[in-house]
């Protein structure tokens, strides 16, 4: 069983609760600004990703970068991404965010966009990457944490020799369990905004595809079942929301993991399943590390940043600086 030693997490006193430690740290990271240079990445469909660079050292490039994926309606703009490109920095690394399908700030080409377990355009983001770095280490928040776990699990032979490790923070794993949690009436908040944010997408997307895509009631859905059954299953090729679910859910490849890979969740976080904490699994594994404090939220994890990183930050950085030399 790998053993991770990390400081325990421990949240402030006056912002305790698994609401609180979500919303209020990404409030607080918006402060954050980073330099980024935009590279466009012409896929093998045809479509495109945007890849944001922030350079340890302006001017240079650094050995090692961290190629992060950020989660559902997020981009390299989002608060926890700035702030990790940042922390990234301080390690020596160039930190490179990788824009999913249609979340760079303009649409992207094709009908549909990015789903949980497309790990297709990460492999090209890496080939791209290979080129020019000499290790290359995976950092994945929330749906970009499947995503990575994913891509590393499901053929490990295929994984470039360039990957060092991999790190997942606020992993939905179990995308079918996380579905229903979201949907529970506590994260009504939670799903509601995921619904109108999607709904937006969806409706640009569909004055370009309007054959494709009938938005009709988008905006009143309830549930991911209702929407991954309506728009990504069929976008995607897959017969259901719960075909999706099945066939997506990192959790099905955690066991065949061949580089060190950390997953990294609260135990506290209002998005997560129970099956997206296999202890039981870690504890077989000679390459799935596993952190999973009692407090935190989700993409939270506040308190005082120690050499101007966040507990997380800290714990994935000498993660990865443990396996990319």
């Amino acid at each position: 069983m790998p053993v991770l030693d990390v400081s325990p997490y421990r949240p402030p006193a006056l912002l305790r609760g698994p609401h609180l430690e979500t919303v209020l740290p990404n409030l607080t990271r918006r402060r954050f600004r980073v330099s980024y240079v935009r590279q466009r990445l012409e896929l093998s469909d045809g479509d495109f990703v945007d890849l944001d660079t922030a350079a340890a050292r302006p001017g240079s490039v650094a050995r090692t970068c961290v190629l992060i994926l950020h989660g559902l309606e997020g981009s390299a703009e989002a608060p926890y991404v700035k702030s990790f490109a940042l922390a990234a920095g301080k390690f020596g690394y160039d930190a490179v965010a990788m824009n999913l399908r249609g979340c760079s700030g303009e649409p992207n080409r094709l009908p549909r966009f990015y789903h949980s377990g497309e790990t297709g355009d990460l492999k090209e983001a890496i080939a791209l990457l290979s080129q020019r770095y000499e290790r290359i280490c995976l950092l994945g928040f929330s749906l970009g944490g499947n995503v990575v776990m994913k891509y590393l699990g499901e053929a490990p032979a295929g994984v470039s020799p360039k990957v060092a490790c991999g790190v997942a923070v606020s992993a939905p794993v179990d995308l079918a369990g996380s579905a229903k949690r979201l949907g529970a009436a506590g994260n009504r908040f939670y799903m509601r905004r995921f619904i109108l944010l999607l709904a937006r997408k969806l409706e640009e997307k569909a004055q370009l595809y309007p054959e494709v895509i009938d938005t009709a009631g988008c905006r009143e859905m309830q549930s991911f079942e209702e929407f991954d059954g309506e728009y990504t299953a069929p976008l995607n090729g897959f017969a259901s929301a719960e075909d999706y679910w099945a066939r997506c859910s990192a959790a099905n490849w955690l066991s065949e993991l061949r580089i060190p890979a950390l997953l990294l969740n609260a135990r506290n976080d209002p998005f997560l399943s129970e099956e997206c904490f296999p202890e039981k699994l870690a504890g077989r594994s000679a390459f799935l590390y596993s952190c999973f404090p009692d407090a935190g939220g989700h993409l939270g994890f506040p308190g005082r940043r120690n050499g101007g990183l966040a507990w997380h930050e800290r714990v994935a950085l000498e993660f990865m600086r443990r396996f990319s030399g």
